[in-house]
C-alpha cells in the first residue's frame, strides 16, 4: 500500500516565496496549496484538508503564530513550520516552545526544508 499524498499548505504575504516555494514542495512529492494571508487559508477547503502548515512569522492582518493560536483555539492541529526574516533565536525558541516543529530564517536551505517537512509529517 502506497502513503496518501500529503497536503502543504503555505502562507505567506511574499509573492516571490509564495512561487518558489511550491514547487521546491512538490518536488519533495507533497500537494501544495498557497496563500496570501492567514484568512485566506481559513475560509478554504485547505483548513480542513491540509497535513502541514509552513507560516510567514510577519503578515499583515492575522500573523503567523496568531494563526497558529487561532488553530489550537478551534482544536484544528496541523503540524507548522515557520519561516522567517527576522534571525532571533529568541523568536524561533518561542515559536517551538509554542509547538512549531520547526521555525527556519529566510533565506534556508532546500535540505533544511526538507528536514522540517519530514519531521512535520511524520508528526501528523
Amino acid at each position: 500500500m502506497t502513503n496518501p499524498i500529503k497536503l502543504v499548505s503555505v502562507v505567506d504575504d511574499d509573492e516571490s516565496v509564495r512561487e518558489a516555494l511550491p514547487d521546491l514542495l512538490r518536488s519533495l512529492g507533497v500537494d501544495v496549496e498557497a496563500f496570501t494571508s492567514a484568512e485566506r487559508f481559513l475560509a478554504s477547503r485547505a483548513y480542513d484538508a491540509s497535513d502541514c502548515l509552513i507560516l510567514d512569522v510577519a503578515m499583515p492582518g492575522m500573523t503567523g503564530p496568531e494563526l497558529q493560536a487561532e488553530l489550537n483555539r478551534r482544536g484544528r492541529k496541523i503540524p507548522t513550520i515557520f519561516i522567517t526574516a527576522i534571525k532571533d533565536d529568541n523568536v524561533r525558541n518561542r515559536l517551538i516552545g509554542k509547538g512549531a516543529v520547526e521555525c527556519l530564517f529566510k533565506p534556508f536551505s532546500d535540505d533544511a526544508l526538507q528536514h522540517a517537512l519530514q519531521m512535520a509529517l511524520a508528526a501528523d
